[in-house]
């Protein structure tokens, strides 16, 4: 469990990141802080594991303030994976996830074999290994920031906007193959975007942010999307323009859903279809 109390952060040029954020995120859940540009989602996010250090109040992961662990220590325990991967360029795939479990202590071989299991998890060929960051699409150099992230086997994943740059159906595999992770290796997910698709489509518990971090709305999508808690979250996930209503049309090759403005988002298939 990861706990907030009454956390605040200030930079030195007076800038307040966050303001008086309180909060648990659960264990075992996928948990998504969404909002605009400096509403203070990346710093919170980096105050789990000591990349940034409150001003005030307490971060906590199992009733033990982080505060007290040291920070190389605390980023050993806990995967991180950030936008463009992050990937040492002089290090070879299987080098760059076996990295993070041989400062820990494991033997080379060990933590190579460990690498290897984990291109497996996070759908790559294990024939990647041996080549190099540049020699990757960025889609694959994603999954292997992913595969490093999981290289120690922590209870929990930080993810700060981590598909933001690569392109749309690259992104959309990704997010499948983070929802897929999740169902099968039951990780307390943290993660950071702006996008309230992605928000809606990855988190367990999504909350909606402000400037400073303050709480919008914190739910289920489906308790967000039924029932927005003021006109900031209407307006943050389109709401208030429509843009969630959909209507089903119906059409030579089956029922697409339309939205409020007509643009075809998605088709309607009977449940016992679905995959």
């Amino acid at each position: 469990m990861i706990e907030f109390r009454s956390v605040s952060k200030q930079f030195p040029d007076g800038t307040v990141a966050v303001h008086d954020f309180s909060h648990v995120l659960p264990t075992g859940k996928a948990t998504v802080l969404v909002g605009s540009s400096g509403s203070g989602k990346t710093t919170l996010l980096r105050m789990i594991n000591r990349m940034v250090d409150p001003s005030s109040g307490t971060v906590a992961i199992d009733d033990e303030d982080v505060q007290a662990v040291e920070p190389v220590t605390l980023r050993r325990r806990i995967g991180y994976v950030m936008q463009n991967s992050g990937l040492m360029p002089h290090f070879k795939v299987v080098d760059n996830i076996a990295t993070v479990p041989m400062l820990s202590g494991v033997p080379k071989k060990a933590a190579r074999d460990r690498a290897l299991e984990l291109l497996d998890t996070v759908g790559l060929s294990r024939e990647l290994a041996d080549r190099y960051p540049s020699q990757l699409s960025g889609g694959q150099q994603q999954r292997v920031g992913v595969a490093r992230g999981l290289a120690a086997d922590p209870n929990i994943l930080l993810m700060d906007e981590p598909f933001g740059a690569v392109d749309p159906i690259v992104r959309s595999e990704l997010q499948q193959e983070t929802l897929r992770l999740q169902r099968d290796l039951d990780k307390t997910v943290v993660f950071v975007t702006h996008d309230i698709d992605e928000a809606f489509l990855l988190g367990d518990q999504v909350v909606i942010l402000e400037k400073g971090a303050r709480i919008a709305q914190i739910g289920t999508p489906a308790e967000i999307l039924a029932n927005p808690a003021s006109d900031f979250v209407a307006s943050f996930v389109g709401a208030d323009r429509g843009k969630r209503a959909l209507s089903i049309v119906e059409t030579a090759n089956g029922r697409v859903l339309i939205d409020a403005e007509g643009r075809a988002a998605g088709v309607l298939v009977d449940r016992a279809d679905a995959p």
